[in-house]
């Protein structure tokens, strides 16, 4: 299990940070701390730090593009969206999420000066973030429901779907008057059967006990308008509720691409220097050996040439020097009739079981093989098929099957078939 320090920057630097600690299941380890950013630095310790930015910075929407995670999706994503931001992509930065089950992907955009000063901001601080995150991430996705958190003069909402966004100054029934949700329950029936993703019709809320007071209105108009409006009042605030969102793995890391983590290689391998130099002598020393070895065989190799034709040219004056003397002492083991070829047996079993597997009525009796000749015993239905085995055997031309003699036994045929090789 993971822990992170999730710290969360406000619109001005200047402004105090708020940061809490939590883990990859869910939980939160102690109180919210507010304060200066460089006293997070304290709370660090061994943990990875998440940084969540205003969203009021980044740009959270969703595109259909058929591609996966990579190289080729960072390189299409500003052309994909370029028609529908108002800056030029050379100064934006494209950060994507992985695919969801509807067939888009989250994206995040942000100015590249933007997310600059945010890393020059924590690097002032002495703080390195593993991911920097828009807090609208921090607002759970659960399906078939709308969940919102109010904070202040801000409200962030999450369809359950694709829609993830923060709205300022704007009240929770005017917020899900804006995504179309109080719509949803208006109109005629095939207005809602025209429209092919409807939005959830319950609502989840998190705030605080002031704003749950101070929008009793709202909740009572949303009510009539949705299925169930729930309100969670959060005791500590809603830094918790973000923290442990993002800590479970929720939201786009904007370190991506030019901003990704950069391994330090050399560091990696640091404590291996000296295995790596070892490996690397014992290697030359390997190869030294091997290379010793086969100088000494290609010596040895010529040597034996040497005296091969020495004594071969003595026995047949004249005769050429060879390279292959392997080539002459197999000539010369034909020529006195000592040359070994494949046992003649094997080769005629191999060519009377393919027969056999032809004629699979038939069973082999006995079998006997004397001076390259094999004799065998076979009962079969009928004549015909003995004449196929016959023919069977011989397919190859390498062998002929002569039917030596037949005997009628019964409802079966006796006969003894002789298998020699062609030319024997």
């Amino acid at each position: 299990m993971s822990e992170y320090l999730v710290i969360r920057l406000r619109e001005h630097a200047n402004q105090q940070a708020h940061w809490i600690a939590a883990d990859s299941s869910g939980a939160t380890q102690g109180p919210p701390v507010s304060g200066a950013l460089s006293e997070a630095k304290a709370d660090i310790g061994d943990r990875e730090v998440i940084v969540l930015v205003p969203s009021a910075e980044v740009l959270t929407t969703s595109v259909d593009i058929p591609l996966r995670a990579g190289a080729k999706l960072q390189a299409a994503l500003p052309y994909a969206l370029e028609e529908y931001l108002a800056d030029d992509i050379d100064k934006l930065h494209f950060a994507a999420g992985p695919r969801r089950a509807s067939g888009k992907t989250p994206v995040s955009v942000v100015s590249h000066e933007q997310l600059a000063e945010w890393i020059n901001l924590l690097a002032g601080a002495d703080i390195h973030a593993s991911s920097i995150i828009a807090d609208s991430y921090g607002l759970a996705r659960i399906p078939g429901t709308i969940s919102m958190l109010v904070a202040g003069d801000q409200v962030f909402i999450n369809d359950g779907g694709d829609i993830e966004l923060v709205m300022q100054d704007m009240s929770p029934g005017d917020a899900l008057a804006a995504i179309g949700a109080l719509d949803q329950g208006a109109g005629s029936e095939n207005d809602k059967a025209a429209d092919a993703t409807p939005l959830p019709r319950h609502v989840l809320v998190y705030c605080t006990a002031e704003d749950e007071e101070r929008y009793q209105q709202d909740w009572i108009a949303i009510r009539q308008q949705l299925d169930s409006v729930d309100v969670k009042l959060l005791a500590d605030g809603i830094m918790p509720r973000l923290a442990v969102t993002v800590a479970t793995g929720a939201g786009i890391n904007l370190l991506q691409g030019a901003y990704g983590a950069q391994k330090e290689y050399g560091g990696l391998f640091k404590p291996w220097k000296v295995a790596a130099i070892l490996l690397l002598v014992f290697g030359v020393i390997g190869i030294t050996a091997k290379a010793t070895d086969y100088y000494l065989l290609l010596r040895q190799e010529t040597q034996l040439r040497q005296l091969f034709n020495t004594e071969y040219q003595q026995i047949l004056p004249g005769v050429p020097e060879t390279n292959d003397p392997a080539r002459v002492v197999e000539s010369l083991r034909r020529r006195t009739g000592t040359t070994r070829s494949a046992p003649v047996f094997l080769q005629t079993m191999e060519q009377l079981s393919r027969a056999m597997q032809q004629n699979r009525e038939a069973q082999i009796v006995a079998i006997s093989y004397r001076a390259g000749v094999v004799d065998v015993r076979v009962t079969a239905p009928n004549v015909a098929m003995l004449d196929s085995i016959q023919r069977a055997v011989g397919q190859n031309g390498q062998f002929r099957a002569t039917i030596q003699s037949t005997d009628q036994d019964g409802e079966k045929v006796n006969s003894r078939i002789q298998i020699k090789e062609i030319g024997r």
